[in-house]
């Protein structure tokens, strides 16, 4: 079921405050999808169509995914389900660095995961402008 970005229903935007473990799914160079366990945090006002964050380590499979499909950003998908509700973001992907958006990543996780991430000079954001949302929540 197809999802307003601009106007996401209440109960779509409580799932994704909901404490759910999600998928990232990102591109391999060959095409395939690489798919991995992550928190995601979705900002339905963000961008104009929304953004959802991924906190991570540079050095993670998942960031050069995103990294190599060069400035533009790579297409890439979140979920999350939970029993028979489920939702999906699908947009572009570009690696944050910035100190600002990495601090700020990690408060909206620990506010949506209710815990804080141990300190990581490693910690970068993959952040997705959002292109299409799914589910049923």
């Amino acid at each position: 079921m197809a999802i307003d970005l601009r106007d996401p229903d209440d109960s779509y935007v409580s799932f994704w405050r909901e404490r759910h473990m999600c998928t990232l799914t990102t591109p391999r160079q060959d095409g395939s999808p690489h798919v991995v366990p992550v928190g995601v945090t979705y900002d339905p006002e963000g961008g104009g169509k929304g953004i959802a964050r991924v906190i991570t380590n540079k050095h993670s499979r998942k960031v050069a995914n995103v990294l190599a499909a060069g400035p533009e950003g790579a297409r890439v998908a979140v979920c999350q389900v939970a029993e028979g509700r489920w939702a999906t973001l699908e947009g572009r992907a570009v690696i944050r660095t910035e100190p600002e958006a990495v601090a700020d990543a990690v408060a909206r996780y620990a506010e949506r995961y209710g815990r804080t991430p141990a300190p990581n000079p490693d910690r970068v954001v993959i952040e997705i402008t959002l292109t299409r949302a799914m589910g049923r929540a």
